[in-house]
């Protein structure tokens, strides 16, 4: 998404037609790339999981959310986010988040742990057991990607807290400036 808000960001290049691709599984998904200047979005991975009935699916999500928010045509909502994104040196890099696992709704099938593990941080700890295995938030490593809970089939089983590691508002210029230490968030 930040490479689609740079094309759209650019005089350049703001204009041209730009197709939206990479982890569109749902209506809000090619919402979100349409609202950062896709116009258009191309579903891939997503078809060959769940079948090509998904595309009918976010086409009707993407109707009802049209009609909820007052927009008749796409191009009345593409493009639309773009002046808020802003420039990662620009965000406070005191704040952060960090996934937690509610265990009541845990299904322990085990998807987030094999996401972080292989693909992310290795910020989940799985504890064997029986009959199932248990999975935990090792907080000090998650960078609040939030890979687990997009992998997680069970609806608010992992949420996203926020977690601040100092009250100030420091962005990664003005840490640079101070001299300190990079390793310490």
């Amino acid at each position: 998404l930040k490479f689609l808000t740079t094309i759209a960001q650019d005089e350049m290049t703001k204009k041209v037609p730009v197709s939206g691709i990479g982890g569109v599984s749902n209506w809000k998904d090619a919402v979100e790339f349409m609202l950062l200047g896709a116009s258009n979005v191309q579903v891939c991975t997503a078809a060959m999981k769940y079948g090509f009935r998904i595309v009918e699916d976010m086409c009707e999500g993407l109707n009802n959310w049209m009609d909820e928010k007052g927009f008749s045509t796409l191009d009345d909502f593409i493009g639309k986010s773009v002046d808020k994104i802003t420039h990662w040196e620009d965000l406070d890099i005191n704040y952060h988040h960090i996934a937690k696992i509610n265990q009541d709704k845990c299904i322990h099938c085990g998807l987030c742990y094999i996401a972080c593990e292989d693909t992310s941080h290795q910020s989940i700890r799985i504890e064997k057991g029986n009959p199932y295995n248990t999975y935990t938030i090792i907080d000090s490593a998650c960078v609040g990607c939030n890979l687990c809970q997009l992998v997680c089939p069970v609806d608010q089983c992992i949420t996203m807290e926020e977690h601040r590691v100092a009250p100030e508002y420091v962005n990664w210029i003005e840490w640079q400036k101070r001299g300190l230490p990079l390793n310490d968030h």
